[in-house]
């Protein structure tokens, strides 16, 4: 017998009838495993052969190569065989029927194998098939067409077809089980026999799946608000370092916006849009039960990079006010619970999940090289000038100089399993993160600890958790980027031969000395100083919920939590470098150091009781509770001199240091009444009572209360025939929210002083005493109020395999913080912050997910969401006054006391406040040309901010994400795509470089600054800082990322799995905008953004 593979044979002589059987057995089991990937396709495969007195062994070898399929035959019982074939386009059975006619010899066809034997023969044992027939029907007893039957730990499994039928081919049945499966169908596994029929239940857990909810969970189906749960599992993730990374682009409503490509960098989110002027528009953020500070601590950018991104099970996203006002007074920006997973029984499970990336730099601004810039300084001074004689000599390109392609990689090992009434889950990560700004790094060890013990037959349920984080970071200066793009491209890296610098080029006077305006080299900016900092955090509770015996429909609930960080860092700039003598505050040679500490420790203790029975066709779910949180924060700064300079000095420190305690605390009152009607009318009714420390006892409480309705509309018995609808829900909801982060401190109601600038002393005698100074308070300080109306419905088709929902809202903020002006003496400032302003939110949201393709072999699941968001301010001032212009804020670089944002009534929140642009007939911006807005006949730029309008503003109108999940076999294909629409940027790198004029290009001490090559078009001779020219359209289409991957089902046994994939991250965004990157967080000024790099990722993924 002989077994051909890939064209080459090997001859067994004189094998025993036993070891020919069991190397039958063996390839068969082999092959069967590749069977349903290979029979299907190499069955149908087309074939053209012409041969002509060729070797039957030839001929199946060519067949092999051309289908995969493989032959099993004895090599004597061919040998000295020859046939003529020639057929164009034939099937496999025709080709091997021609092949074989008139031959002594017949074939059998077993899943991917074909077995040649003499006529008349019967098979080896091994062989033989058993038949397995059979029909796949739901409830009602209509088939189900399309459904997945496979045999339980292998690949092998067949489709059913229209008429739900099935037909299968394995060696025996004995012990033998179908897996059957179907999208919308629980799962079911059958003991093979002969003739099979499987009635499917419908998988209520899509619809009753639980979803975390605030101090407790809801079944998906009885959820009454505009609530979005994610699973971390089935996410498109692409190059995730932190939890915010995760959730771009993947939620209706849901903005996040990461602050440029830096390791570690934090990131902007906004659930719809944001409800305030002046305090936190940042969600909470829940993690385990613990609402978690994410103001930031010193030293780490992001705070969610506590939870490594494989740590996290769920996101349960809440948006309207029915669905956050059981947090109250911190919820009006929404509320993101984040759920880390836990362990499971069985045995022990341990993963591993690693990736090594590749990090380059996607874009640079377009500014002039040497040579151009040559050129354009002489064009516009001639080579006579002074700003001629002040180039140089070299080529260099400093935002090379200054990037770099960087390595990264990241490592997660999980252990999970179950011990007595003890599951449990450990895992540890370590990240390395370089960027591609030269010397900028993040190194990260995170661990997570899960036990989940039960005692008194599940009564009493424990579940501990335990998150820390130790970080260290090496922040690159940004100022860097923005440097690379001015500092003259005719001067070197290095000098030599100067006793200033440390080597680096430096901008020098005619005496040989450093200029102290000039600007820093960026190279040794980067280089020469060192931002270095060590974070320790841990988040951790301890969470009892304990069914009482007697009453098994009570639960008491108890959670304590914690969330404490500590953080260290140095800011070390070397002595002699470039930044001592042109930057800073000092410009003596040493460098400006600093050193600071953090503390931060939040305390929580929760505790509620919770009800919930069935009387008949009512259900009731009653739950009331208590909240008390601590939060304290201390920090201390010293300004310490290197150790050389200290010698030199005869002190340590060049000014004194700083420090500050502060704490604030919050005690609440939480309820909450759900009930249910038929289980198609539901009711939700909350009502929370915050007190918090940052307001005085007059305005300490506020009371927080929302109710939601719900119609399960495809429950009623009018609706039955409407047999494809699997869920119809309509959803109405009202509630109020508050807001007590105010940025302004712990006690703002309080009168406060605050230590005068630098160098504002008195002394008495030879006795130097700092001064304070009293900071402007309001007494009457309360919260700011949102009240929500939402309405939407969820929508469900084909057994749940399309989903969605549908929401429309409306939301209003009452008292809201802004500063306005007041009369002189009656404060200690004439302007003060205060409760005086509205602001308006309304928009639509609109999420669909469908499971478009699903038989054995293709999946294909896609997710679509868009929204849309409308933004105004009405009301800023206590009395309506015509003559407020409003908040003018968004300092940008280059032009010194300039502002190009404003807040004002009747216009979108940080709307850009510019002068607008006229053009010429080509569309040419015609400089100093604005549109006489007030009718002054004036148009310029100088003493005329009459003119400035409120124009265009950073957010988008529409934002939307697309993610798409491909499955074919053990292959995989996702993506997650992401647009915004309607956003602006101000464009701040083009606008301090284009202009050429003055001391725009050449400072009188005798250095140049290199422009953006846009500067031989627009040919601004003066700055035009202020011109609606810069304000740019930066609607994008982006691709988040693109990941391929291959699974390996069975590495050794069952229990081992492997996967291993490559990932493109941010390899393509399609937009109009001029600058490196049109997605700019914040006030959505453009400058000195770090870039966002594209990654080229490979992973691997370990199960055993």
């Amino acid at each position: 017998m002989k077994k051909k593979r890939n064209g080459r044979s090997g001859k067994l002589p004189g094998l025993r009838k036993m070891v020919l059987m069991m190397k039958l057995c063996v390839f068969f089991l082999f092959a069967s495993f590749l069977s349903v990937a290979a029979n299907g396709y190499s069955q149908n495969t087309r074939l053209s052969l012409m041969k002509q007195n060729a070797s039957v062994i030839e001929v199946l070898t060519e067949i092999s190569q051309k289908t995969d399929m493989q032959f099993l035959y004895n090599d004597n019982e061919l040998q000295g065989i020859q046939v003529n074939v020639s057929l164009k386009n034939a099937t496999l059975y025709e080709m091997l029927d021609k092949i074989f006619a008139g031959l002594p010899l017949s074939y059998s066809i077993l899943d991917s194998v074909i077995v040649i034997s003499p006529k008349g023969k019967p098979l080896p044992q091994a062989l033989k098939t058993v038949t397995i027939t059979g029909q796949i029907k739901d409830k009602d007893g209509n088939p189900l067409p399309g459904a997945t039957v496979r045999i339980k730990d292998t690949q092998m499994g067949v489709v059913s077809d229209q008429d739900g039928k099935f037909k299968l081919e394995v060696g025996e049945i004995k012990d033998l089980m179908l897996q059957v499966s179907f999208i919308g169908y629980k799962s079911q596994e059958v003991l093979a026999a002969p003739s099979v029929v499987v009635t499917m239940e419908d998988d209520s857990q899509l619809l009753d799946a639980v979803v975390v909810i605030g101090y407790g969970s809801v079944k998906k189906n009885d959820l009454t608000g505009s609530v979005t749960a994610i699973d971390a599992e089935k996410m498109v993730k692409g190059a995730a370092t932190s939890a915010s990374d995760l959730l771009v682009g993947k939620a209706a409503g849901v903005s996040v916006i990461t602050d440029g490509g830096a390791p570690g960098a934090s990131a902007t989110i906004r659930v719809r849009g944001g409800s305030s002027m002046s305090a936190s528009n940042d969600p909470l953020i829940v993690i385990d039960g613990v609402p978690v500070d994410n103001e930031g601590v010193n030293g780490m950018s992001n705070p969610l990079a506590t939870i490594h991104p494989n740590d996290i099970e769920t996101f349960t996203i809440l948006k309207d006010a029915s669905s956050t006002a059981i947090y109250g007074s911190r919820a009006s920006n929404g509320v993101i619970i984040i759920t880390t997973k836990k362990g499971q029984s069985g045995k022990p499970r341990v993963s591993y999940n690693g990736s090594f990336s590749i990090s380059t730099k996607t874009k640079t601004v377009d500014v002039m090289g040497a040579d151009e810039f040559r050129a354009f300084v002489e064009d516009k001074y001639g080579k006579e000038s002074n700003q001629y004689a002040a180039l140089g000599k070299a080529s260099t390109d400093w935002q090379d100089e200054i990037f770099r392609t960087a390595f990264s990689t990241d490592h997660n090992v999980s252990v999970s399993g179950s011990i007595p009434n003890m599951p449990y889950r450990v895992s540890v990560a370590y990240t390395n993160e370089n960027g591609i700004l030269k010397t900028s790094n993040l190194q990260r060890l995170t661990g997570a600890i899960n036990l989940n013990p039960t005692f008194f037959d599940k009564k009493l349920n424990i579940n501990l958790n335990v998150k820390g984080v130790y970080n260290t970071n090496r922040f690159a200066d940004k100022a860097a980027i923005g440097l690379a793009t001015q500092y003259d491209p005719t001067q070197p890296v290095y000098m030599s031969n100067s006793d200033y610098g440390n080597g680096y080029y430096m901008a020098m006077a005619s005496d040989n000395k450093p200029i102290g305006i000039a600007l820093a080299n960026p190279v040794a900016m980067l280089e020469q100083k060192h931002d270095e900092s060590t974070v320790y955090r841990s988040i951790g509770n301890a969470q009892i919920d304990y069914k009482m015996h007697f009453l098994p429909e009570l639960r008491a609930n108890l959670n304590l939590g914690y969330d404490i960080s500590k953080s260290k860092g140095d800011v070390i700039i070397e002595d002699n470098s470039p930044m001592t003598w042109c930057s800073g505050n000092y410009k003596q040679g040493w460098g400006d150091n600093s050193h600071y500490s953090q503390l931060k420790r939040n305390l929580l203790l929760d505790f509620y009781l919770n009800y919930a029975k069935d009387f008949g066709i009512h259900n009731i779910d009653v739950m009331a509770g208590y909240s008390w949180q601590h939060f304290y924060k201390s920090e201390k700064n010293s300004y310490p001199y290197s150790a050389a300079q200290a010698e030199i000095e005869g002190k340590k420190e060049y000014k004194d240091g700083d420090s500050y305690e502060t704490e604030n605390y919050l005690v609440s009152f939480f309820g909450r009444l759900n009930y249910s009607l038929m289980n198609r009318y539901l009711l939700t009714f909350t009502l929370r009572e915050d007190g918090s420390s940052r307001f005085n006892k007059d305005n300490r409480w506020g009371l927080f209360p929302s109710v939601a309705l719900a119609w399960k509309i495809n429950e009623e018995t009018f609706m039955k025939k409407f047999d494809f609808l699997s869920d119809l829900k309509l959803r109405l909801g009202y509630g109020v929210t508050g807001q007590q982060n105010l940025d302004n401190g712990d006690y703002p109601y309080l009168p406060r002083y605050m230590d005068s600038k630098a160098g504002a002393s008195y002394f008495f005698g030879d006795t130097q005493y700092s001064l304070i100074a009293p900071l402007a308070y309001d007494k009457n300080l309360k919260w700011e109020e949102t009240t929500t109306w939402n309405a939407g419905i969820d929508y469900g088709f084909l057994n749940g395999r399309i989903t969605g929902a549908l929401d429309f809202y409306y939301r209003k903020t009452e008292d809201l913080l802004n500063t306005v002006a007041i009369a002189a003496g009656t404060n200690f400032s004439n302007q003060l912050l205060t409760n005086v302003g509205t602001l308006e939110n309304k928009g639509v949201e609109f999420t669909i997910n469908a499971h478009a393709i699903t038989t054995k072999d293709w999946k294909w699941t896609i997710g679509y969401n868009i929204s849309y968001n409308k933004n105004e301010i009405t009301k800023m001032t206590i009395n309506d006054d015509p003559n407020y212009v409003g908040v003018i804020h968004g300092g940008i670089d280059g032009g010194t006391g300039y502002n190009v944002m404003i807040n004002a009534v009747n216009n979108p929140y940080n709307s850009f406040y510019v002068f607008e642009q006229i053009y010429d007939q080509n569309g040419k911006p015609i400089e100093g040309a604005y549109v006489d807005h007030n009718g002054d006949g004036k148009v310029g730029e100088k003493d005329n901010d009459g003119d400035l309008i409120a124009y265009k503003k950073s957010a988008p109108d529409v934002f939307m994400g697309l993610t798409s999940q491909l499955s074919y076999k053990n292959w995989d294909f996702s993506f997650a795509l992401r647009a915004s629409i309607g956003n602006y940027a101000y464009n701040n790198v083009q606008s301090n470089r284009e202009s050429w004029g003055g001391s725009e290009m050449f400072d009188n001490t005798g250095f140049l600054k290199n422009r953006v090559t846009s500067a031989t078009y627009t040919d601004f001779k003066d700055a035009r800082r202020r011109s609606s020219y810069y304000v740019q359209n930066a609607s994008f289409l982006r691709m988040d990322n693109i990941s391929l991957g291959y699974t390996f089902n069975k590495l050794f046994n069952n229990r081992q799995s492997a996967r291993v994939y490559a990932t493109v991250q941010n390899p393509f965004v399609i937009t109009k905008y001029d600058g490196i990157d049109p997605e700019i967080s914040g006030e959505g000024i453009d400058n000195n953004i770090y870039p966002r790099p594209r990654v080229f990722m490979i992973g691997l993924n370990l199960n055993f």
